[in-house]
């Protein structure tokens, strides 16, 4: 199992638990709303790490985003998993021929 897959059932399992001694489960309880919010702070940060051009923080801060996407995954009923069937799905279409069929 990936660190990403452990990443993903772990913040299932956090789901449950108490607010106050859960980041995550904190987070999921503000809503889907809010874990959206968060991942945009945190994507933000990463593209000005990215343009800073600091691999170490860019990396943090890639982390964070990798994170708050699953947590807002999550807070609306997605996993992982339905993510990774989407990209399995685009696999044999070029990513040109894909945006066109938008």
């Amino acid at each position: 199992m990936s660190a990403l897959a452990r990443l993903a059932a772990t913040i299932e399992t956090r789901r449950a638990a108490d607010p106050e001694t859960s980041w995550t489960a904190k987070l999921l309880a503000k809503g889907a709303d809010k874990c959206a919010e968060k991942f945009g702070e945190e994507a933000v940060e990463a593209i000005i790490e990215a343009v800073k051009g600091d691999r170490a923080r860019l990396t943090a801060e890639a982390a964070d985003v990798l994170y708050h996407l699953l947590v807002m995954l999550a807070a609306r009923d997605l996993t992982l998993a339905d993510v990774e069937a989407e990209l399995t799905r685009r696999e044999s279409t070029s990513g040109i021929a894909e945006k066109a069929a938008r």
